[in-house]
């Protein structure tokens, strides 16, 4: 499971990162909420539920990007080293997970792919 996991978190973080680039082509500004009414900068809709509109306008690209950016710097954290396959070795002076001798993937890398556990290419192992 483990390059497995990883190229599968990959995956889904490109897909992420691609969606909110697409939704944000003119760096317009941060989407926001009013009521019933979401600002996405180039449009405004309305007729949600306050709390909906809330919760679309978490989903603002710019923050979406910042996101993933944050996912991407822990999952690098968290690789294992190409030449020994060890996640701590040779890696002495680098600042990534404190590796304990437990089985990889660590539970950090597995809380990152476990809100993807309904995709059709999620890792079964």
């Amino acid at each position: 499971m483990s390059s497995d996991l990883v190229t599968f978190l990959h995956a889904r973080l490109d897909e992420e990162a691609d969606l909110a680039r697409r939704c944000d082509a003119d760096g317009c500004g941060m989407w926001t909420a009013h009521g019933h009414t979401v600002d996405l900068c180039q449009a405004e809709i309305s007729g949600f539920h306050p709390t909906i509109a809330l919760h679309v306008a978490l989903h603002d690209p710019a923050r979406v990007l910042r996101e993933v950016e944050a996912k991407r710097r822990v999952l690098a954290r968290h690789v294992l080293s190409p030449a020994t396959g060890d996640p701590e070795l040779p890696w002495e002076n680098r600042d990534d997970c404190q590796y304990d001798g437990e089985t990889w993937p660590c539970d950090d890398l597995l809380d990152l792919a476990s809100p993807y556990g309904d995709h059709p290419d999620y890792p079964e192992t």
